[in-house]
């Protein structure tokens, strides 16, 4: 598998990383299924593994799953929500945070310790001086590389602007942006991927696949749903045509825009199963899209440049919806 520098840590890492998100015992799974999807990805050449103590149990099934293994990879995982009640401002519960991470996760070191979400402050309130992005999660990250707990440091985030001002600080290795670029949406495109290159940061792409919303066609936009803008249905109605014109499915197409963009270092599958990272590995392998097709999608992508402002942030296809930004769970 294609290998890429991940930025100014100069680890060379796959082109297709594993995300932890759905390796775990959620639902009525064991971490049978999981540990064997790990292995097999391992097996194929991925190199780099990501996770968060919010991931359900997910560190603790890829400690079960990575134990004994000998072929080298890279393992990130983040800071953020754990102990509960979460205090961001706690150096010390930070720190017993990460001992978690180690102790579940069999591992002497981290190889990327990113702060979870630091562009959110509802979501996560680190900062204790917002005009330098400056708290004492900051202090621990330097403590811990001077102790060789952590190799490098990263941010982990949602946002297409907010996140590019605390990369400029130049203070992080790595960024990992989920849901800012995909098929559909490449808001990351305006100021995350050009703040990451003067940065010298390696750029990892977290839900490719829009945690579902590009991983299958749905009914609703033939049908309609109250969620859905009207420019957004239009979109996706284009995006199914062209795909059935040139014969790739969702999951293919995706995979292989992520390949032919330079500025990514890895991307991260959210496989469940084997069958699925075999699927996915052979996407990636399959190379880039041809440039026609990128052009075509591009196209595609510029018909709705920007977020609706009622547009819910995660699409609900199949679930309820009560009114903007309140999609069900």
């Amino acid at each position: 598998m294609e290998k890429r520098t991940l930025g100014r840590t100069g680890l060379e890492v796959s082109v297709l990383g594993m995300g932890g998100l759905y390796v775990s015992r959620a639902g009525d799974r064991g971490h049978d299924e999981g540990c064997r999807a790990v292995h097999r990805a391992l097996e194929l050449g991925v190199n780099y593994v990501d996770t968060a103590p919010s991931y359900h149990d997910s560190e603790e099934v890829l400690g079960i799953a990575l134990e004994g293994v000998t072929q080298p990879y890279f393992l990130a995982t983040k800071l953020g929500g754990r102990p509960q009640p979460f205090n961001p401002q706690d150096k010390g519960l930070l720190r017993q945070s990460v001992d978690e991470s180690l102790r579940l996760l069999k591992r002497d070191y981290i190889d990327v310790l990113l702060v979870h979400e630091p562009d959110r402050p509802g979501q996560y309130n680190w900062w204790t001086d917002y005009d330098n992005f400056h708290g004492p999660v900051c202090e621990l990250l330097e403590e811990l590389k001077a102790e060789k707990i952590i190799r490098f440091t990263g941010l982990g985030g949602t946002t297409a602007y907010q996140l590019p001002l605390i990369m400029a600080m130049g203070n992080f290795d790595v960024v990992l942006t989920a849901f800012n670029y995909s098929l559909l949406w490449r808001e990351a495109t305006i100021a995350i991927f050009p703040e990451a290159k003067r940065q010298n940061m390696g750029v990892v792409i977290g839900s490719p696949l829009q945690q579902g919303a590009l991983s299958r066609r749905y009914p609703e936009i033939e049908t309609g749903a109250k969620w859905l803008s009207p420019p957004r249905q239009k979109q996706y109605q284009r995006l199914y045509a062209f795909l059935d014109e040139i014969e790739l499915s969702l999951p293919e197409a995706a995979l292989r825009m992520m390949v032919a963009t330079p500025e990514i270092s890895t991307v991260l599958m959210g496989a469940r199963s084997v069958e699925e990272v075999e699927q996915n590995v052979r996407a990636v392998e399959a190379g880039p899209l041809p440039s026609d097709i990128l052009t075509e999608l591009q196209e595609i992508a510029d018909l709705v440049p920007f977020r609706p402002t009622e547009e819910p942030f995660g699409l609900p296809f199949g679930r309820p919806y009560k009114w903007p930004g309140q999609a069900g769970r």
